[in-house]
Order: structure tokens, then C-alpha cells, then sequence
């Protein structure tokens, strides 16, 4: 049996404002997620019941870079399964960030930091039952979250479908470098519903609802709005954004994956996302998965993102207490994104008497292009509000290697 093993580490654009990244995650799908159960489903022909994860240790390394912001680093998972009915988990993952995207550009220095992640988990299963819990901090010198989740999964119609049922909650504790004073909270939660089906020995589909809700300290304390100001050379200054204190978020998710003739597999997802603040989104993926014998495996994708702006977001305000609500953070506006991918994986299997019984290594590169419709770059030298358009490319690369025992 062929096993395909995708991680996919979010890149994001900025650390020095871990909640502004959130809501990009929020509504922007550069997916975390994997596809080997679901491949490895199809190049067999056919779904098996409710399955406890494989014993199994990574090792990744990540690295991201564009908009004037590095980011690269290691993560480590180790599984391990006891009796037959549990499985353990736990995952260490380091984010090393230096430099600072155009809208930090624009108001402070490039910055570096360092943002560790660890995370434990265990997994129970009963029958066709699968149940999951665990419980994730993430932590850098100004900011702490801390996370826990509960899943559950049921295979039924002679396990040709699945349901799965997910919460999570967060507490995120938030502040701000050079003010020791300066501490604010925001406590989040996340519903989850999910449905997959073998509707064909050669076709999966799959239907997914989220529903996030936020609420607290959800601004960015380092990034400012800008308003006309004709005292100032560049006839413009800047002031602190003001978020309202909650959001709420719906995203719809469809994926299909369809096993072909010769072995290989094509996949498709379409994602819509909404918003209280006013932001709406869809996102389009398709790719193409092709073993050659027994050892090699190659992907290739393309992901298509579009966004609305939020309501309350303006590249350019008349003064600074214009309205309620103000941002400028160019994840807030209406923008494109595409993003192109490319990998390779090869595995090889051990004797089933040794201690590892097969090891795998895989490479991504992806190539990511964003668009802004309504941000601008306030650091061309230009008359103020007719600044260019800002748009950047970024390189996401990660390499992969994973033991089985």
C-alpha cells in the first residue's frame, strides 16, 4: 500500500503580531492538513473502519520567505500507541522570525523573535469510534496562547462514512514590546462538523463546516492606521487601529478525491468564508498525486484565494478618530492570492521483524503571489493616496522525514 504524507505549514506574513496572523488564518486557507489517509484510501480501492494514527516520529523543517519576513524552523512529532485502543502524541514546533512585513515597515524596524509551540495529545478508539483531545501553548515574549481540543469520529454504513464532531477553545494572553504594562485578553472557540463518504471504490467527498467565534482583545497593537495630515511632509501620520471586541466566522468547505486508472489521484477542495466584520472569501484548490512503483510519489497543485476587504478598513483616513472602528492591516483588505506547489516523496520499507518497519523523506516548494486591491504602499515616495498598489511573491519550503515502528 502506497502512503502519501502531506504536512502543510502555515506561512505566515507576520510574528511580531501573532492575533493579525490569526485572523488571516481565519479566513485565508493555506490549509493544514494531510492527505495520505484520504490517498491511501483510494490506491486501495476502498474505505477501512475507524483506525487508531500509525506509530510514527517526524522530523520537519519549514521555511518561509517573503513580504520582507523570514521564517524557518524544526518541528518534532512522536506518536505511540498502547494497547491497541490508545494513542499518545506530542509536538514541538519552533518558529524563527526576523525582519517585518510593509505594514510594520511602515511605522517601526525590522524585528527577529522566536515563537515555540508545543502540543500533546491522546486519542482513544472504541469499535468505530474515535475519540481525540489535546492541548497546545504557544509562546514568544509578547504574547501566550494557550489551546485545547475534543474530536470525535463515527463510521457507520459499513464504514463507507464518516461523521466527525470537533471543539476547541483558546485563552490568549496579549502584549506589547518596550510596555511592560500593557496586557489585554481574547478568548476564542471553534465548532466543527465534518462528513466524508466513499461514494465510489475510486471516488471520496467530503463536507465541512466551521464556525469561530472570537471575543476580547482581537487589534494588533503594533500596527497603525494612517489619516491626512497636512502638518507633516508626507502629508500623512498614523495612529493605533480599534477592532471591535468580537467576531464571528462561518467557512463551508467541499473536497473531492478521485483515484485514477494508472494509480495516481486528482483532488479538488472550494472553501467560502464570512464574517461579522464584513470579510468575505473563497478559496479553489486542485492537485495532481502520481506514484511511480513502489517507492515514489510527486504532487503538483494550484490554490486560488480571493478576499473582500472588512468594513471597517481603509488604506486612507480624513483623521484618526474618522469612525468607531478603523484598521489598516492589509489582511483586512480585499486582495488575491494563488499559490502553485510541487513535491516529492520517497519511501522505502525495513523488515516487518525490525524495530522501524519503513521510513519515508518528502520535499515541498510552493510559490505564493498575493495582490492588493485597496493597500498601498506607504513607504513609496508618491503623493499621498496614489502610492502604488502592493503586491509581493514568497517561497515556502519544507522537508519532511517521518520512521514508522
Amino acid at each position: 500500500m502506497l502512503t502519501v504524507v502531506q504536512v502543510v505549514v502555515v506561512a505566515v506574513t507576520k510574528r511580531q503580531a501573532a492575533w493579525a496572523t490569526r485572523q488571516k488564518l481565519n479566513s485565508l486557507t493555506v490549509t493544514l492538513c494531510t492527505l495520505g489517509l484520504i490517498v491511501s484510501t483510494l490506491f486501495i480501492g476502498a474505505a477501512k473502519g475507524a483506525v487508531l494514527p500509525i506509530e510514527r516520529a517526524d522530523v520537519l523543517y519549514h521555511s518561509y520567505e517573503g513580504d520582507g519576513v523570514t521564517i524557518d524552523g524544526p518541528s518534532v512529532l512522536l506518536r505511540k500507541n498502547i494497547g491497541g485502543k490508545v494513542s499518545v502524541s506530542a509536538n514541538y514546533y519552533v518558529d524563527t522570525v526576523s525582519g517585518a512585513s510593509i505594514d510594520v515597515r511602515a511605522t517601526a524596524s525590522p524585528y527577529e523573535e522566536v515563537r515555540k509551540e508545543k502540543t500533546v495529545g491522546v486519542d482513544y478508539l472504541n469499535n468505530k469510534t474515535l475519540l481525540s483531545t489535546s492541548f497546545t501553548n504557544s509562546s514568544e515574549n509578547d504574547f501566550e496562547a494557550n489551546s485545547v481540543y475534543v474530536g470525535i469520529s463515527q463510521d457507520f454504513f459499513g464504514d463507507l462514512s464518516t461523521i466527525s464532531l470537533s471543539y476547541s477553545k483558546g485563552w490568549d494572553v496579549v502584549g506589547r514590546r518596550g510596555d511592560e504594562s500593557f496586557e489585554e485578553e481574547a478568548d476564542r472557540q471553534k465548532y466543527g462538523l465534518g462528513f466524508s463518504q466513499v461514494a465510489t471504490k475510486s471516488l471520496i467527498v467530503g463536507f465541512n463546516i466551521e464556525h469561530i467565534s472570537d471575543e476580547g482583545y482581537l487589534n494588533n497593537p503594533y500596527r497603525s492606521v494612517r489619516f491626512l495630515d497636512a502638518s507633516t511632509d508626507r502629508g500623512f501620520s498614523f495612529a493605533t487601529e480599534k477592532y471591535p471586541n468580537t467576531r464571528s466566522s462561518t467557512a463551508y468547505s467541499i473536497n473531492a478525491n478521485y483515484y485514477l486508472p494508472y494509480r495516481a489521484a486528482i483532488y479538488g477542495d472550494a472553501r467560502t468564508y464570512s464574517d461579522t466584520w464584513g470579510i468575505k472569501a473563497q478559496n479553489f484548490k486542485v492537485g495532481y498525486i502520481h506514484p511511480i512503483k513502489d517507492d515514489w510519489i510527486f504532487e503538483v497543485f494550484i490554490r486560488h484565494y480571493k478576499q473582500d476587504k472588512a468594513d471597517f478598513y481603509q488604506d486612507l483616513f480624513s483623521r484618526p478618530d474618522e469612525f468607531n472602528f478603523m484598521a489598516r492591516d492589509k489582511e483586512m483588505s480585499s486582495y488575491t492570492g494563488v499559490t502553485a506547489g510541487i513535491s516529492v516523496a520517497y519511501e522505502w520499507q525495513f523488515s516487518q521483524t525490525a524495530t522501524f518497519k519503513k521510513s519515508a523523506v518528502h520535499f515541498e516548494w510552493d510559490y505564493m503571489k498575493f495582490d492588493y486591491d485597496d493597500f498601498r504602499d506607504a513607504t513609496a515616495e508618491a503623493p499621498v493616496g496614489e502610492e502604488p498598489l502592493f503586491g509581493f511573491s514568497a517561497n515556502v519550503l519544507r522537508i519532511f522525514a517521518s520512521i514508522w515502528y
